[in-house]
Order: C-alpha cells, then sequence, then structure tokens
C-alpha cells in the first residue's frame, strides 16, 4: 500500500489536472491524500468531490514541510509518495517508484524523472520539440546549494538509466515508511525549499540509498508557487543552504562554507556579465540589487536560526551509520559543477 501525499495552495486547476494523473496510475493499490494549506478557491473540496480524496484542511498556509509531515502522518501506507499541485504524473509512475524503492532494504527513498511541463499531453516530442529535463535526481555545491541533475538539458537519454543518485527531489518522491519512522519527517524550521535535500541527506547520512527510476516520469510547471522571479524564493533557498550545512555538513566542510560561497557568487557575477545563468531573470542593476537585498535577508533570517541547528546536530550523530569523512565523500562525489551552480 502507497499513500501519495499532495500539497496544495490555492491551484485548483493545477491540482485537478494532479489528481487526474494519479487516477490514471496502475499495478499498485494506493490512497490520495490532499494537504489544503487554507485556500479560497475552493481547491479541497474539488478533491474530496471529484476525486474522493482524503483531505486535511489547514486554516493557514503552514508551508511545504509541516503540511507533508500532516500528511504522513495521516498515511496508511509502508510508501509514502509525494507529488506536487504543480506536477502531472504518466501513467506507471507510482508503480515504478515502488519496484525502485523495494528493490533492496536499505533503499529508502526513489527518485522520478522530472520533465519540464510543455503543454497538454506534452507532446513537445511528437512536433519536434525536445523534452526538457527539470530533476533527475539531485546534486549539491560544497556550500549546500542544490539542484536538480540534468536541470535545463535536453531531455537526449542521458538519464535512461536506474542508479543510485544522492537523493530524490520532494515534487515527485517515494520514501520507504521505515525510513522515515527512523529519522523523523521534514524539518519544519525550513518551511520551504531546500526541506527535501536536509531530509534525503539526513536519510543518506542514516546509512539508505536512493535509487533514480527513468521509468517514473513527471510534468513539472516549474516555480509555479511563488515563480522564479520571487525574492521571497531567493530568501528561503539562501536561508535553508545555510540551515542544511550547519545541521548535516561536517566541521571540515563547513569551515569552507564561506570559501565555496564566494566562487559561486563570482561564476554568477561572471555569468551575469554574459547575461546567462540564473541572474537573466533578474535584468539589470536593479534586478541585481534585488538579488543582494534577497540574499542578504536570507543571511539575517539564517543566523537567528542557527543556535537551533546547531543544537540539532547531536541527533543526528545519534541516527549517523556514516563517519564525517564518508559524508564529506558522498557530498564531493555528487558535486554539482560551478557552471551548473550559478
Amino acid at each position: 500500500m502507497i499513500s501519495v501525499v499532495v500539497v496544495n495552495w490555492n491551484r485548483q486547476q493545477l491540482l485537478r489536472a494532479c489528481l487526474r494523473s494519479l487516477a490514471r496510475q496502475t499495478g499498485v493499490a494506493f490512497e490520495i491524500i490532499v494537504v489544503d494549506n487554507g485556500s479560497s478557491d475552493g481547491s479541497a473540496d474539488m478533491a474530496e468531490r471529484e476525486f474522493d480524496a482524503k483531505v486535511i484542511r489547514n486554516a493557514e498556509n503552514r508551508g511545504f514541510c509541516a503540511a507533508n509531515n500532516q500528511g504522513i502522518q495521516a498515511a496508511s501506507g509502508e510508501f509514502i509518495a509525494l507529488l506536487n499541485n504543480d506536477a502531472e504524473a504518466e501513467p506507471g509512475w507510482l508503480e515504478a517508484l515502488w519496484r525502485a524503492c523495494a528493490s533492496a532494504p536499505d533503499v529508502g527513498m526513489a527518485a522520478s524523472k522530472i520533465l519540464v511541463w510543455q503543454g497538454p499531453e506534452s507532446n513537445a516530442p511528437q512536433i519536434g520539440i525536445p523534452r526538457v529535463i527539470d530533476k533527475a535526481g539531485h546534486l549539491i555545491f560544497p556550500d549546500g546549494q542544490n539542484r536538480g541533475r540534468g536541470s535545463g538539458m535536453p531531455d537526449c537519454g542521458q538519464f535512461d538509466r536506474e542508479e543510485e543518485v544522492l537523493w530524490p527531489d520532494g515534487s515527485a518522491a517515494l520514501y520507504r515508511r521505515a525510513m522515515l519512522d527512523q529519522i523523523g519527517g521534514f524539518d519544519e524550521d525550513f518551511f520551504a525549499y531546500g526541506d527535501d535535500a536536509e531530509l534525503g541527506l539526513r536519510a543518506r547520512i542514516a546509512g539508505w540509498r536512493c535509487i533514480y527510476t527513468p521509468k517514473a516520469v513527471v510534468h513539472h510547471h516549474r516555480s509555479a508557487t511563488l515563480g522564479k522571479d520571487s525574492m521571497r524564493r531567493l530568501e528561503l533557498i539562501e536561508r535553508n543552504r545555510l540551515l542544511l550545512a550547519v545541521k548535516l555538513f561536517p566541521l571540515s566542510l563547513l569551515c569552507w562554507n564561506s570559501f565555496y560561497f564566494s566562487l559561486r557568487l563570482v561564476a554568477g557575477f561572471i555569468l551575469a556579465q554574459r547575461e546567462a545563468g540564473d541572474t537573466v531573470h533578474f535584468p539589470g542593476f536593479a534586478g541585481k540589487w534585488k538579488i543582494f537585498r534577497a540574499l542578504w535577508r536570507g543571511h539575517l533570517e539564517a543566523l537567528v536560526l542557527v543556535p537551533r541547528m546547531w543544537r540539532k546536530r547531536a541527533a543526528i550523530r545519534a541516527i549517523s551509520r556514516l563517519s564525517p569523512r564518508q559524508v564529506r565523500r558522498l557530498i564531493f562525489t555528487h558535486r554539482l559543477p560551478l557552471r551548473e551552480v550559478a
């Protein structure tokens, strides 16, 4: 039995398409749990009425982490699948994830092949437009910034092999319930963004593996919640990058955090001069000033939470199966190239 948790906030049409894709899943028994974060557009009623989903209604937006934890707590399945409300799964997605996760007892996570949504029925290949990779598992930079493997690349079959990856993207993932019972769920201090990275790295430190399967395909409306040009999104990403490093990185790598962060900023600046990289979403001096302010606010927010993250390191030591040297090796084995992180 698999429990599929979908977190929603005011995205009725996207949620409907997401739940329709779940209705097409075969080969495994599953239940659908929608955790609604105080929507005002009738999303929760629609999910109950049209798809007979179990709906948990929050009076306010509690964030991605807390909402997923609610869904996990209410789940009855041996495996917990997460699917973003702005994602649509191809038939066979859930069965493929289950087969990958059940392949060995130490596999605690399964990662999907996530493609950028390119239109109804995803017919881009039929009309000569290559499919674009959103994420095929995750990579991480040594300062804690992480990104999907192959993000933005044309899908040319380079990720069509089932293999071990660092961790899955939380927009379309499967987790073993026994693993979550051992290490805990999402860290609610993260609220949103980078939360799946923290959970995934914590699981790897505890000795669990992650398998990526190209047979589990999802089409994702990228950044549909806040948007790629959202200042709040940048603040949370930067804040949570620091919190992840403080909580989980070995001290031998944590002390180099400022160096790797500076390296990433320099690379981003160089790409900005060529009108390339993520900075293209923030054109001109005004756009760059917005980026600086978002990074600064993210740092300030992180500083407030650093003492709490430092205390949580003790709990990590209690579940750890990897030595600090092995954790460092794991991070560098799955290192995100500097050009991609910029």
